[in-house]
């Protein structure tokens, strides 16, 4: 099957998403019932895609000499595709309920509906021209949803996020320029594509403003206030699109510049690569710090999501197929645990109307399962074993140490400070949950706070995504064959 192929799933969902808010649908069940339909089609289609299409790929548009719109299912877009396409359906689900009698909501899921396709377009991308066009898509269309309540707080944090991701892309619009001189109009190429006569120190800045350009959707320091305030956002919201799709995107598109353009023979031992690695690594920490001391529910999932982000760019600058096969697989289980801490967060927000950590107390007992599985998804964000986050994390402890680099072993003390700063933000949760603290149970008097389990649409996916959990921490080899593959250029 032609790669011409993949502008469909890419296009289905912006069309389908658009024509949403001319059609106006307010009945709940029709737009319901349209949205669904739509994303479980382009979840088929992009399956369909990554099992027909071949790596050869296509030019759509041709600029000029280097810089055209091309796209390409290689085994890194096959990987990135797949995560997304599972996640959306259930996300949607869940949205369904969350959003129940939302003003507005046609134009909340239209737009929750295009950004599925703009996210499949950064993963489909053959070349830094083309990632480059979708990663500034994927701003336009979120904004609406980071500032959908449009009171004071959601509008500063859709301006804050433009303002951040905007301006980040205009860092990272010089690396693109410069990255698509010197690969002769050459798409990704495992070990880099950069050929030509060209100033290795020129090079290596412009590395440096492709990291942070493309670090501030993956939230690196000092780039990363906008996510903590983005949490202002409908919890369908931050449970994918800054759990999943957006900061991933940005550890995607850092994967893409590093592995894919640069390669590891231009990059290691060089100062730019030095200085990438030691922000990654004081972010790691610097995070998981903020989330200790934030009281803020959503806002605290947010700081650790920064500090995670940073994980998966610490294994990915280690520069050695280890680090890079661990770094993906970070970013795999790191969604899949993420997804669901913020849905069980906004389940909670959603049943009770409350929003901060002390006013947890007691639920627990009211809202057995949700926090049940909160428990479960916080002990493999730690990195116990028998859950996925224990495998991504021996992953990068692994890759660090082998990599023998004075910064890798700093980044490995790193990654064991913050797993302890991570028992601390998120067991603290289910302590008050299960056992108040202070010994008073504010759900005990239900005249004054109502709390009660979920319904079936919202626990689905919850309980489904906790399960993917388990099941990778007990049975993770296909995946991480799959992933080892990739990491080594194999496939």
């Amino acid at each position: 099957m032609s790669s011409l192929f993949l502008i469909i799933p890419i296009l289905f969902p912006i069309i389908g998403g658009y024509l949403m808010i001319p059609l106006n649908l307010e009945n709940k069940l029709i737009r319901n019932i349209y949205s669904m339909t739509v994303v479980c089609i382009t979840s088929v289609l992009t399956w369909i895609a990554l099992l027909k299409v071949g790596v050869v790929g296509t030019t759509l548009y041709s600029f000029t000499r280097g810089f055209s719109i091309d796209l390409r299912a290689d085994a890194p877009a096959k990987m990135f595709a797949l995560m997304v396409s599972i996640m959306w359906p259930l996300v949607m689900l869940y949205a369904f309920e969350y959003m129940a009698g939302a003003r507005r909501a046609n134009s909340f899921f239209a737009f929750y509906v295009m950004t599925y396709g703009v996210t499949l377009g950064v993963a489909f991308a053959a070349n830094m021209t083309t990632l480059y066009m979708f990663y500034e898509m994927l701003s336009l269309v979120t904004i609406p949803l980071v500032s959908y309540y449009a009171n004071h707080e959601s509008m500063f944090a859709g301006r804050k996020y433009a303002a951040y991701t905007i301006g980040g892309a205009s860092l990272a619009f010089f690396a693109v320029v410069m990255t698509s001189i010197y690969n002769g109009a050459g798409n990704f190429l495992y070990g880099g594509n950069l050929w030509g006569p060209y100033d290795p120190k020129l090079m290596q800045i412009v590395f440096l403003f492709g990291f942070f350009g493309f670090g501030v959707k993956a939230a690196i320091f000092p780039l990363h206030s906008w996510l903590p305030t983005a949490s202002v956002a409908p919890t369908p919201v931050t449970a994918l699109l800054h759990a999943v799709a957006v900061v991933n995107s940005g550890v995607f598109a850092i994967v893409r510049l590093a592995w894919y353009t640069y390669g590891p023979d231009v990059l290691q031992g060089t100062l730019a690569l030095k200085i990438a690695q030691a922000f990654a690594i004081f972010t790691i920490v610097y995070a998981a710090g903020l989330a200790v001391k934030e009281r803020h529910f959503k806002r605290r999932l947010a700081c650790s999501t920064i500090s995670n982000l940073s994980y998966m760019l610490f294994g990915v600058l280690l520069m050695t197929p280890e680090g890079l096969e661990a770094g993906l697989l970070h970013m795999i289980f790191h969604g899949i645990i993420k997804i669901t801490l913020f849905m069980c967060a906004g389940a909670f927000m959603h049943e009770t109307i409350k929003s901060y950590v002390f006013e947890i107390n007691g639920v627990g007992r009211k809202m057995p399962v949700t926090f049940a599985t909160y428990t479960i998804s916080s002990l493999s964000l730690i990195g116990i074993p028998g859950l996925c986050g224990f495998i991504s994390k021996f992953h990068l402890v692994m890759s660090g140490l082998g990599a023998g680099t004075a910064l890798a072993h700093i980044g490995c003390a790193a990654l064991m400070i913050a797993a302890f700063l991570c028992a601390i933000y998120t067991l603290t949760v289910t302590v008050r949950a299960f056992f108040p603290m202070d010994g008073t149970d504010r759900y005990e008097n239900t005249d004054e706070y109502v709390a009660k389990e979920v319904n079936a649409l919202m626990l689905i996916p919850i309980c489904t995504f906790t399960l993917i959990n388990i099941v990778f921490g007990v049975w993770p080899a296909p995946l991480t064959g799959i992933i080892e593959q990739i990491a080594r250029g194999l496939i």
